[in-house]
């Protein structure tokens, strides 16, 4: 188990709708704690498998002192909506307001292949549903309305680490409103 570099906007992994784990193994169980490992050191609140370059449908969290993983996650969505300041790992030091279901009903597995589901409000949901568009190739700059989603690409163009090659940067905590997922 090691803590393993977090790949960064522009990596085409992060793009990539990633596959669904078929064995629950000891290789899966060592992901997840590198997963675990990782979201920790950054700190995040969450971390999906492709942020550190693995196309499976994995993620971790830790969120209002709640940790745990999620393996080949489904979501249902309540209608009632929230908006909030919201972050990525994989897009250091920037945040955003970003509109997300309040409510979120998650079901999948656990590292062993154990039936999981994991019910959230508020920045539990908020996380849940960024971490498994993570797994669908989608970055959460995706849902921002357009003037939104112009200026955070106009700070991602100006951020220092724009350009940088994933597996040779390392994030360093930078605060955000929010959470960094």
């Amino acid at each position: 188990m090691a803590i393993q570099p977090i790949r960064i906007f522009g990596d085409p992994v992060l793009r990539m709708t990633a596959q669904p784990v078929t064995t629950f193994d000891k290789e899966l169980r060592n992901l997840v704690r590198d997963l675990t490992e990782t979201m920790k050191d950054a700190p995040g609140s969450g971390l999906a498998a492709p942020q550190i370059g693995v196309s499976l449908r994995v993620f971790t969290y830790h969120v209002d002192g709640e940790l745990g993983h999620l393996v080949n996650p489904s979501l249902d969505l309540t209608d009632e909506q929230q908006e909030g300041e919201e972050g990525c790992l994989s897009l250091p030091g920037l945040s955003f307001d970003t509109r997300r279901a309040f409510g979120v009903v998650a079901k999948g597995f656990n590292m062993h292949g154990d039936p999981v589901t994991i019910e959230g409000t508020e920045l539990l949901a908020r996380c849940i549903q960024h971490e498994t568009d993570h797994l669908d190739g989608i970055v959460f700059v995706d849902r921002l309305d357009r003037e939104q989603r112009k200026a955070a690409m106009k700070a991602i163009r100006e951020a220092d680490w724009a350009g940088e090659q994933a597996p040779r940067v390392r994030v360093s905590p930078h605060s955000t409103f929010g959470g960094a997922f």
